[in-house]
């Protein structure tokens, strides 16, 4: 059979057909932020304008919950460098008793519904009186964060020949020298993939938040209560915008990091 032979009309269609099911709820998003209509969503839209970008700019209630995004996703994206990248150089350079049990319980919270992770931190944080902050919702990021991380540095570990460390040793080198000139620089693109992917899905995390929040805002959850509250509905749909852009790119940034590779970025969140 030829490889370069064209794949039967039926699966063309059906693979658009999927396509259109996944990205046409997107593209109307970006559509309606564009309507001169406030409250309803008749189609097509009576026309169009650029003044609910001006109207978000100046809505005072949206920019806290932005910086608080901002904020949160930063923190745990550092977080989960530092502690995943520890985890990945543990599980990938040594063999232990119950090695494969422990990785299985690094990656189980991006396996596990938001709901269910949600709810066992809240209930520990009421046994510990930890009070809601900006901390519990960093924490409660980082569940899945550090996964994202620890997936993308411990492929490229399992890559890295052990040759090159055992060199390094020859050479003079302490663990700290090898570990900036020789380590580091192989893990580069992946943590740096793994810090971005993780980043944003931090971003626009719903479920935990609402667990983890109390009466903070996040910006996903000012999104939520808009779209049951509504204001000025187009005002919600810009800022869909600005969350889909600050998670997109990142993540395709990521794939094309990571696509010559076996690293995993987070796959199954």
């Amino acid at each position: 059979m030829r490889s370069d032979a064209r794949p039967p009309l039926a699966l063309t269609l059906a693979a658009a057909a999927g396509l259109l099911f996944l990205h046409l709820p997107i593209v109307l998003i970006f559509l309606y932020a564009f309507t001169i209509e406030e409250r309803t969503y008749q189609f097509p839209p009576p026309g169009y304008t650029l003044q609910w970008f001006a109207v978000t700019w100046n809505r005072p209630d949206v920019w806290p919950p932005l910086y608080l995004s901002l904020r949160v996703a930063a923190v745990a994206t550092a977080l989960a460098l530092v502690l995943g990248t520890l985890a990945a150089g543990a599980m990938a350079r040594t063999r232990f008793f119950g090695r494969e049990q422990i990785s299985l319980l690094i990656i189980l919270p991006i396996a596990l519904p938001g709901i269910i992770t949600g709810m066992s931190l809240r209930s520990a944080y009421a046994m510990m009186e930890i009070p809601f902050s900006t901390l519990t919702i960093v924490l409660g990021h980082a569940t899945f964060c550090i996964v994202i991380v620890y997936n993308n540095a411990v492929a490229r570990l399992r890559r890295l020949s052990g040759n090159l460390v055992e060199a390094s040793a020859d050479l003079g080198a302490n663990g700290f020298q090898t570990f900036r000139h020789v380590i580091l620089p192989n893990l580069g693109s992946a943590l740096l993939a793994g810090g971005m992917l993780a980043f944003a899905l931090s971003f626009d995390e719903v479920i935990v938040t609402t667990f983890t929040a109390g009466q903070q805002s996040t910006l996903p959850i000012w999104m939520l209560n808009e779209l049951v509250r509504p204001r000025q509905r187009p005002v919600t749909n810009v800022v869909a915008i600005v969350v889909f852009a600050t998670t997109f790119f990142p993540i395709l940034l990521a794939y094309y990091l990571t696509r010559g590779g076996s690293e995993t970025a987070g796959s199954g969140k």
